[in-house]
């Protein structure tokens, strides 16, 4: 695969990321894996910090992937994380995974002992809800955050059943634990952010596919609870940062907003001194696009999870038609909108001719595309 067509496609909107970055921002990705995953996907620190680098990202934070060794108690990978971090010059911030069902409070406590700065817990791998027979360990789980005043990073995108109720229920009763709800809280958003409004302690990390999951988010959750995270290895930092930046752009952020959104407020929970005050939410619930918008973000919302789930042709078969839409004759102010995007989409086609390598390049160029297309200016 030449990799010249991926930096030639995505050319455009890299150099879109000068204007729209504030200067002086501390970019810090607060949701990030390490190690190997049972699903095949893998990271090294290396690549990690390559990835973060390519973003212009200082900082991470970092946590064991659902690792085959995982038992004992996430032991043997979490002390991969740990050590890892240890090598980093400090750049990388280590959370320990924990599983409710396996000795969470000691491996939690051995831990923190020895470093970690925060929690991962993720019902959807380990299987457990918020309520019922799995409760009182994940409760002790809460009290040892607030005890020894670290987050927890709690997975809250898809493949669960409705949680906002136990989770609600179980945060409101330990104030003093910052939750970081991970993929826009996508799981139950609505009703999270309205049962946690009281909460003083949880942001929102913005690590999800559609951008119309972050435009309800920053509608309903003030800017200064919402975190940017990427998700490595399933997401990319460049590419979230690109869609992050086009979004907290279209919403209205100023720099002093977007400072806290990119690394301020993370780094204050991780560094301290903890949280500061919040605002008022700055999204508007109603968004107007035109047709062909419309139409163009509609046939390639379904090209990612085509890609991600080994279905490259069916991905090709949604990306020429978004690749359609943009050979209008007569664009109007879409123009530039469609001369960047149907550029872009034009190289997918030779990248998934490579084969497996050149799904990676195309999702990074449809996650891109997706991004530009939501937040056009008409």
């Amino acid at each position: 695969m030449d990799p010249n067509v991926h930096a030639e496609a995505i050319a455009p909107f890299v150099g879109e990321l000068e204007g729209l970055r504030p200067a002086g921002a501390e970019v810090i990705d607060a949701h990030t894996h390490l190690g190997l995953d049972e699903d095949g996907r893998s990271l090294t620190p290396e690549a990690l910090l390559e990835a973060l680098d390519a973003a212009g990202a200082r900082r991470a934070c970092v946590f064991p992937l659902h690792d085959p060794e995982r038992h004992p108690a996430y032991r043997v990978p979490n002390d991969r994380v740990l050590a890892w971090a240890a090598e980093s010059d400090g750049r990388l911030i280590p959370f320990c995974r924990l599983d409710p069902a396996d000795g969470p409070i000691e491996e939690g406590e051995r831990s923190l002992a020895l470093g970690a700065r925060g929690i991962k817990l993720h019902p959807r791998a380990q299987r457990f809800a918020f309520d019922g027979e799995a409760l009182e360990p994940i409760a002790e789980i809460f009290a040892l955050a607030e005890r020894a005043r670290v987050p927890i990073l709690i997975h809250a995108g898809r493949g669960l059943p409705p949680i906002a109720d136990g989770l609600a229920d179980l945060a409101l009763r330990h104030p003093g634990a910052v939750l970081i709800l991970a993929h826009a809280a996508i799981a139950d958003q609505a009703l999270l952010v309205e049962r946690l409004t009281d909460h003083p302690g949880v942001l929102y990390d913005v690590s999800t596919w559609s951008v119309f999951d972050l435009f309800e988010l920053f509608a309903r959750v003030p800017p200064e609870r919402i975190v940017f995270a990427t998700d490595p290895p399933y997401g990319n930092p460049a590419t979230g940062l690109y869609t992050a930046l086009r979004v907290a752009r279209a919403v209205g952020l100023d720099d002093e907003a977007m400072r806290l959104f990119l690394g301020g407020t993370i780094a204050s929970v991780i560094d301290g001194p903890g949280l500061g005050p919040i605002s008022e939410p700055v999204g508007a619930r109603t968004h107007e696009l035109p047709g062909p918008v419309l139409r163009l973000y509609g046939y390639l919302i379904p090209a990612g999870p085509a890609l991600f789930a080994g279905l490259p042709e069916a991905a090709r078969g949604m990306i020429e038609l978004a690749e359609a839409v943009c050979r209008d004759p007569e664009p109007g102010p879409l123009g530039p909108l469609f001369e960047d995007v149907g550029r872009a989409l034009a190289a997918t086609s030779v990248l998934l001719d490579a084969g497996p390598e050149g799904i990676r390049p195309v999702l990074d160029i449809v996650q891109r595309c997706l991004a530009r297309t939501a937040t056009v200016e008409t």
